[in-house]
């Protein structure tokens, strides 16, 4: 192990133990949202497997491990569906929900709540409020 090794400092990704612990909370987020009947209508005629594969994939980055999203943008990808701003914060709660069951450090967990606050316009439809 190198200097550099040794003193860097771990990742909210590393912390919470990477890829399969991702794929954990994605797991348990969905099961939280396709139960919700205010916001699983979203996903009705959706291929769930490559949306969870997507969720993956950007909660990764947003936990600080490898990027290798290359999908839509959030934009592009929920703009269309006129997501209002109680079914965004809906789905928020969710997936903080779960990072708390799952044991996820405080600390993490705000980090990932202050992403959600920043991408809010990016997903919630024009108009909906904040």
């Amino acid at each position: 192990m190198t200097v550099t090794e040794e003193t860097a400092p771990l990742s909210n990704y590393q912390r919470i133990g990477g890829a399969a612990s991702v794929r954990a909370a994605v797991a348990l987020f969905y099961d939280k949202v396709l139960a919700d009947p205010e916001v699983a209508g979203y996903f009705t005629n959706v291929d769930m497997a490559e949306q969870r594969r997507h969720l993956a994939l950007m909660l990764t980055v947003v936990l600080g491990g490898p990027n290798e999203y290359n999908g839509r943008g959030l934009a592009e990808a929920h703009q269309p569906l006129g997501i209002p701003a109680e079914h965004y914060a809906r789905v928020g709660g969710h997936l903080t929900e779960t990072l708390t069951e799952l044991g996820v450090p405080a600390d993490v967990i705000a980090d990932v709540a202050g992403v959600l606050r920043q991408v809010q316009e990016q997903v919630v439809a024009a108009g909906s409020g904040r």
